[in-house]
């Protein structure tokens, strides 16, 4: 009998035992994770999010949700055409179409509200304030375009003048040793500019699956540029046909060479013509102030 009743006393007091720890355990781990709750404040919290840049917290969801509603009422020709401008300007601001189309209203109806607001404390009349309203949306509507526009030229621009240099270390890629691609690879690794984005492009593209003749496609499709797209073309024909690549190079670097020389002299020859206007509207008539001034002064003087 007393074995047994210590028995029954030592079960119930390790069954005991094991409740209160089980609940200690609980109410220690809610008393940590409280404790940790409260450490991490919603002040905290909130300081943390005024750490991040105005744009991310405010601009870009505002942005986004505009881009949704945007979307829904722009037709998709519209949509694509804006998509092949950005992605010729290089993706400015990683925007989307909708997202180019939001801001490209936004602007348009600020420019509004800002003509109207002029016209009105100036006290014009109701048919200049609908003008002024008119014209402002229809400026801020044209800025955005001309902007984006200016963005393509400016590359297109300087991806004329990077393309010799990078051929000239593509050759010299080639003709180490290199195939196409390893030089391509090089020519991404050893310089910056818009060019060379485009090319690494390329390379993401080819390694993505895409034949290197699609790639280089694609490349021209994006940049409608003359030089590039020559190059592109003698790259392709040079393959099919199995022409040494390094030759096509080096004759594609020289005749843009001589293109580019041309193109100085041509501007060289245009900088006489251009600088008549300003002469005739602005030095010209100082000259003849500051020489003919004097004269005219001593004969007003004599006919007094």
């Amino acid at each position: 009998m007393l074995m047994i009743m210590a028995v029954i006393f030592l079960s119930a007091f390790c069954l005991t035992w094991a409740v209160l720890v089980r609940l200690l355990a609980t109410r220690n781990l809610i008393s940590s994770r409280l404790e940790e709750l409260n450490r991490y404040t919603p002040q905290a919290d909130r300081e943390d999010e005024l750490q991040v840049a105005f744009h991310e917290r405010v601009l870009l969801p505002m942005l986004k949700k505009t881009s949704l509603f945007t979307q829904k009422y722009t037709p998709q020709r519209q949509r694509e055409s804006i998509e092949t401008k950005l992605l010729a300007a290089g993706h400015p601001f990683r925007w989307t179409a909708a997202d180019f189309l939001s801001v490209q209203y936004s602007t348009a109806v600020v420019l509004a509200i800002m003509a109207v607001l002029a016209s009105y404390f100036s006290h014009a009349s109701s048919g200049v304030q609908y003008l002024a309203t008119i014209g402002g949306f229809a400026v801020g509507y044209m800025l955005l375009s001309l902007l984006l526009n200016s963005i393509i030229a400016k590359r297109r621009t300087n991806m004329e003048k990077e393309l010799p240099d990078l051929l000239d270390l593509m050759v010299i890629s080639i003709e180490a040793g290199l195939g196409f691609d390893a030089a391509l690879q090089r020519v991404v690794q050893k310089s910056k500019g818009p060019l060379s984005q485009e090319f690494n492009q390329c390379l993401q593209e080819m390694r993505m699956g895409k034949t290197r003749k699609e790639a280089l496609k694609d490349l021209v499709r994006r940049n409608e540029e003359g030089d590039l797209s020559a190059f592109v073309g003698a790259i392709i024909q040079a393959d099919q046909l199995g022409v040494s690549v390094g030759n096509v190079l080096r004759t594609q670097a020289d005749q843009l060479r001589v293109k580019r020389k041309q193109k100085i002299e041509e501007k060289a020859m245009k900088a006489p013509v251009k600088m008549l206007i300003p002469m005739v509207l602005f030095i010209f008539p100082t000259i003849f102030l500051i020489l003919l001034g004097p004269s005219v002064i001593q004969m007003m003087e004599t006919f007094k």
